[in-house]
């Protein structure tokens, strides 16, 4: 191949992959097509782009774009896959993949440009998500403001009460 030919192709990938840091490496090449087919339909519902290129070709376009560590994970059959809500949704859907799907073997990641072998990538998907981790934390921020409110209205109900029970009692 020539050297033009290898630029087209790394300018190409590039532009695929776009700002995307965080993504991971799997091994679908055992898959038989059906399953495959499946995945490929699957992973793009959740808006995940999965691109199978040659390994040297891929460590070059990385190495453009400034994704490092992936450089002993592409050794192999690889595949590329980037995208999802964020990077714990992404290892969480591909995690559910290669649980349903014989052939499918999770290879590695890399996340904020720190590697991740196939445990770590298991691991990352068990922690919770983007959205699960906002809803924690205005839950945590709301918390002391309800506990609060609760404390206040309770001697104020008690008062009450004690009034209504008086008045009705006099009546």
């Amino acid at each position: 191949m020539s050297r033009r030919i290898k630029d087209m192709l790394i300018a190409g990938i590039t532009d695929r992959i776009g700002d995307a840091r965080d993504m991971l490496v799997v091994d679908c090449s055992a898959m038989d097509a059906v399953s495959a087919n499946q995945w490929r339909l699957g992973i793009a519902e959740a808006q995940i782009s999965a691109l199978t290129v040659k390994n040297s070709i891929a460590r070059n376009a990385l190495a453009q774009i400034g994704v490092e560590g992936l450089d002993e994970i592409l050794a192999g059959p690889s595949t590329l896959l980037w995208g999802g809500e964020d990077v714990v949704g992404l290892s969480k859907e591909i995690t559910k993949w290669s649980r349903q799907v014989e052939g499918l073997q999770i290879k590695g990641a890399t996340v904020e440009g720190q590697t991740l072998d196939a445990a770590a990538v298991e691991t990352l998907s068990k922690s919770p998500g983007r959205l699960e981790l906002i809803g924690q934390i205005v839950g945590s921020m709301l918390s002391p403001a309800s506990q609060l409110a609760g404390a206040l209205k309770s001697p104020g109900g008690k008062l009450a009460g004690a009034l209504q029970s008086i008045a009705e009692g006099d009546e």
